[in-house]
């Protein structure tokens, strides 16, 4: 089956018995299959197998589970069909939230395991999900992208070289944000524990990237291709003791718009080199409202960086449902942004509060409990109709359209419905948190073909997600929040492609910074495109244990 239609336990679990629904979906794929690889002259293997078998499947999970994907009969048959359906080779992304790791650490593997799935290297069980919740297909544990089963994680999977790789030459994106993150605690050579950082060498000790690296890469993958394809945060370190750095970091790395935690220790309130950095919150006047005015009093930044009055701040996926904005609750946003009309506040994750599982906001559907009109989501409803008014804000959707889609389609509905309902389509921007999810470019089609039903639209007196508000929110919006011309372009235009040999163009300067194993480069897989031109093709095996009985 070219999508799985029952658990498969690694023999560590029970695995539950087939739902009735899964059973419909693969008989309903299987009759599909047979009928079509009939008429192709094909065997059912060979059928399942191709761009053919992937439609047959989406095609029973309309009929079953209701109209979530834009598949139609045809592409079944032509492969050229599937691509037409697909995303258009003219069409222009913006990834918003995009990562790499510094070669001396192994990146965040839990991240990668949520959403590869059972067959994640070293983990038995979805580490997002403990209580062994099933999602909206009946799973506890499923992969959220076809090309991530069976993948190896090595320990050079979120680095400099697989970064490029899977973002430039493995996906459409046109541009894309290095993001970075202000970590919460650290654990340095020697300490028996994690704790607060207590200064800003403590923190960028413990950053996964730091902001000088992340500038390295963005000028590196610019430099060699000829254009911008990459932009590049700088971190956001509120609070009056972080304002030398906060400066130091717009005279020497010029960042392109700024990255945030609210429940990361990252404020300093004092100067005083013995006090922890401290949670804080947008609306705070005394810890960021000064850092605000730093930025803004560097206006002239504007005139090289467009984006540079760009605030980004994570909020939300939060494992403390209390709805304190220090911890990622939408609260503070609406005096932050009236307050500073000139700053212009990116939410990302929309402030959706469970952490990678949403069972609890498919239950608050089931339920009936509403905000305002129409089905509370925990905190990102809240955050749609509290920022409503104010037109500098905008839902960024990493990670919370990744994991939704794929486990929880009608939550997925919901959401993408009630940001355009109270944004607007001009204020909901793409962003795909990878590469901890692998390569954009799975996310790029899914959110492509997405549909929110008839049903649900009148209902809900939800807009309709047209192919113009795609465009928009895959990529114009955020053209424009950076100044970004020639948006209409593909690479090859305005933006040049990176250049396949870019592996043998990192200066060793480069390798230096990003803390290269051996200073050598990382080891690259073959790109998919020669995978396939050795006639490569999935078999779909799924290894371990399913319930009979």
């Amino acid at each position: 089956m070219p999508i799985p239609t029952e658990i498969v336990s690694n023999g560590e679990y029970m695995p539950p018995p087939q739902t009735d629904k899964q059973k419909r979906v693969e008989a309903r794929t299987l009759e599909l299959a047979d009928a079509a690889a009939k008429k192709l002259g094909l065997s059912r293997r060979q059928f399942l197998a191709g761009t053919g078998g992937t439609a047959a499947a989406l095609l029973a999970m309309n009929e079953v589970f209701g109209r979530f994907f834009d598949v139609k009969p045809i592409e079944m048959f032509e492969s050229a069909a599937w691509a037409a359906t697909g995303a258009p080779a003219n069409l222009f992304v913006f990834d918003d939230q995009t990562h790499a790791v510094r070669g001396s650490m192994p990146g965040p593997t839990a991240l990668r395991a949520v959403a590869q799935g059972p067959t994640a290297p070293g983990f038995t069980a979805n580490p997002f999900n403990p209580d062994g919740l099933l999602d909206e297909l009946g799973r506890p544990w499923s992969s959220w992208s076809p090309g991530l089963v069976g993948a190896p994680v090595g320990p050079d999977v979120f680095h400099l070289g697989n970064y490029i790789k899977n973002m430039f030459l493995d996906s459409q994106v046109t541009v894309a944000i290095l993001s970075n993150v202000t970590p919460g605690t650290i654990q340095l050579p020697g300490e028996a524990t994690p704790r607060p950082p207590k200064s800003i060498p403590d923190s960028l000790a413990g950053a996964i990237l730091t902001a000088e690296q992340t500038v390295a890469v963005r000028d590196f993958v610019n430099r060699i291709a000829g254009s911008p394809r990459l932009l590049g945060h700088g971190l956001l370190f509120p609070g009056v003791g972080n304002r030398d750095y906060m400066q130091f970091q717009i005279d020497n790395y010029k960042p392109d718009s700024w990255k945030g935690y609210n429940i990361n220790r990252a404020a300093k309130l004092d100067s005083d080199p013995r006090s922890e950095m401290q949670r804080w919150q947008l609306d705070d006047e005394a810890v960021a409202y000064p850092t605000y005015d730093l930025i803004t009093k560097n206006r002239e930044m504007l005139k090289t960086r467009p984006g540079f009055f760009n605030i980004c701040i994570h909020k939300g996926l939060s494992p403390d449902p209390t709805p304190d904005p220090k911890l990622g609750h939408p609260s503070d946003v609406p005096k932050a942004a009236k307050d500073w009309p000139q700053l212009n506040f990116v939410i990302y994750h929309s402030c959706i509060q469970p952490r990678f599982f949403y069972s609890d906001s498919m239950q608050a559907i089931r339920s009936g409990r509403l905000r305002n009109g129409v089905p509370d989501i925990n905190w990102t409803t809240a955050f749609a109709q509290l920022a409503a008014p104010f037109p500098n804000v905008y839902a960024e959707i990493g990670t919370t359209f990744a994991s939704t889609v794929i486990t929880f389609p009608t939550v997925c509905a919901h959401i993408l419905g009630q940001l355009l309902k109270y944004f607007g389509p001009d204020r909901v921007v793409f962003g795909s948190d990878s590469i901890w999810y692998g390569s954009p470019q799975w996310q790029i089609e899914a959110l492509w073909r997405f549909q929110i039903p008839d049903e649900m639209r009148k209902r809900w007196a939800y807009p309709e997600l047209t192919e113009t508000a795609k465009r928009k929110i895959l990529g114009l919006n955020s053209a424009r929040l950076y100044g970004l011309s020639g948006a209409d372009a593909v690479p090859g235009g305005v933006y040049r492609p990176v250049p396949k040999t870019f592996e043998s163009l990192i200066p060793d300067s480069l390798k230096k910074l990003m803390e290269f194993p051996g200073f050598a480069a990382d080891n690259i897989s073959r790109t998919r495109k020669e995978y396939l031109a050795m006639g490569a093709a999935p078999s779909h095996t799924r290894y371990g244990w399913v319930r009979r009985a």
